[in-house]
């Protein structure tokens, strides 16, 4: 069973993204752009433009939005053109974070980045100072009333995946980053429907901070969330730990 629970981080994630839609539309749809850009407009021979769109329709992204964001990416539509940048640093008390982001200027990004990393007792490091610290892997996370948990261990057995955690509030799979939309779409045929799901980078292990730094922490990541080029941020800190200090 694995140790790497990532459920208080996808409670504040939601509750962050529920109350910020505008923003996470345009954060998908530049997913979208990015996907079609690399792997051509076609769906069915682009995995990672199929996830991007799921996740948009998850989110109630209209039609017509992605499908002029496909355009932009195939160069059917004339827009902006995208690059993927990934910046690595720490946090107060020591913290690894790393921020994967999508921009047009990436001179402005990275400003923008390095200030609120200073501006909140952190500091931006060169790259693969803290990537080692991750690994890439599909994330699957279902509500604790969906299933048993005899039931969740049979799925997990069924469906062959790396690592899996269960406890009262929920159940977690973690699948090599090549199998997460097949097992995605096993899941979702099976017509369990997950709380959260995507590919992401996991800590190989947590670290609770010092009471005086929880707060801290928190104001950094959603700081860095709320700049308009970044698509996510991942961290190694104890999140439940980080609130709990930090109310």
């Amino acid at each position: 069973m694995s140790g790497h629970s990532k459920w208080a981080s996808i409670k504040r994630k939601k509750a962050v993204t529920d109350s910020r839609r505008g923003q996470l539309w345009t954060r998908l749809l530049k997913e979208i752009t990015v996907a079609a850009r690399l792997g051509g407009g076609d769906p069915n021979g682009n995995a990672r433009l199929r996830v991007a769109m799921q996740d948009a329709r998850g989110s109630n992204v209209p039609s017509d939005n992605i499908e002029r964001a496909i355009k932009r990416g195939t160069g059917e539509l004339e827009g902006v053109s995208y690059e993927e940048l990934s910046y690595e640093g720490y946090g107060p008390g020591g913290v690894a974070i790393l921020v994967e982001t999508v921009t047009d200027n990436k001179n402005r990004t990275v400003a923008e980045v390095r200030h609120q990393f200073s501006k909140h007792g952190g500091s931006l490091g060169e790259n693969g100072c803290v990537g080692w610290m991750f690994e890439k892997r599909g994330y699957l996370a279902f509500e604790a009333d969906s299933m048993g948990e005899e039931e969740f261990m049979e799925l997990a057995l069924e469906l062959d995946v790396e690592d899996l955690a269960s406890d009262p509030e929920g159940h977690e799979l973690f699948t090599a980053p090549e199998r997460y939309l097949e097992i995605r779409e096993l899941v979702e045929a099976k017509g369990i429907e997950p709380i959260a799901s995507e590919i992401a980078m996991i800590p190989t292990s947590y670290v609770d901070l010092p009471d005086e730094h929880g707060g801290t922490i928190l104001k950094l990541i959603e700081a860095l969330e709320e700049l308009d080029d970044v698509q996510n941020v991942w961290t190694n800190v104890n999140v439940e730990t980080a609130v709990a200090s930090a109310s």
